[in-house]
């Protein structure tokens, strides 16, 4: 993990505080143009590539209803943001011991009249997921499109969060939460910052 690739515009102490008070943090205006295009037109060129989430192993899972391709080295644009997030899963090991040792992640598209009900990323700390960091890359975006997270916090209240352009929602993985229905097409990163070791 390097540090030098934090982005400098991302408030470390603001997000360490909110993660340890609320267990959820926002980035707004997290890329710069430029790169937020880049990410868009390289989700948007392998869209084909993308499998129903809600099949796995031949299996239909109701609870979800979007598309997802995962990321590997051949996507280098997404690869950014995914070394962005591994340097600040260094902060959070210094401040929280967290252990983060991997960052994975999918692109995601929900297309109209798609979904994800509550769920928990890290049921009972199975899985080795500490935080969940969900990064919206479409370029515009309405607040009548729908495709809201809606969370339950450390504190146990209820929030709704925009997916708005270039913001990125960071959650503990064990939290409640759902994508509420698009009425638009939605793009995003979803990715899980983890540690294998269940130290945590």
């Amino acid at each position: 993990m390097d540090a030098t690739l934090l982005p400098k515009s991302w408030p470390v102490d603001q997000i360490l505080n909110d993660l340890d008070q609320r267990g959820f943090t926002i980035i707004d205006q997290a890329y710069s143009a430029d790169y937020t295009h880049a990410l868009v037109e390289e989700c948007m060129s392998n869209l084909t590539q993308f499998r129903n989430a809600a099949i796995q192993n031949g299996v239909i899972n109701n609870i979800r209803s979007d598309h997802i391709l995962w990321i590997n080295e051949g996507l280098e644009v997404a690869q950014e943001h995914l070394q962005s997030l591994s340097s600040l899963a260094e902060q959070f090991n210094r401040a929280f011991y967290a252990g983060i040792d991997d960052v994975e992640a999918h692109f995601a598209c929900y297309n109209a009249g798609e979904f994800y009900a509550l769920h928990r990323d890290n049921p009972q700390g199975k899985n080795g997921r500490v935080i969940s960091a969900v990064y919206y890359l479409h370029e515009t975006w309405q607040d009548d499109w729908g495709g809201e997270l809606h969370l339950q916090d450390k504190n146990n209240q209820w929030h709704i969060i925009q997916p708005k352009s270039n913001r990125i929602a960071l959650f503990q993985s064990d939290l409640l939460h759902e994508v509420l229905e698009a009425k638009h097409q939605r793009l995003s990163i979803t990715a899980w910052l983890r540690n294998d070791n269940n130290i945590w």
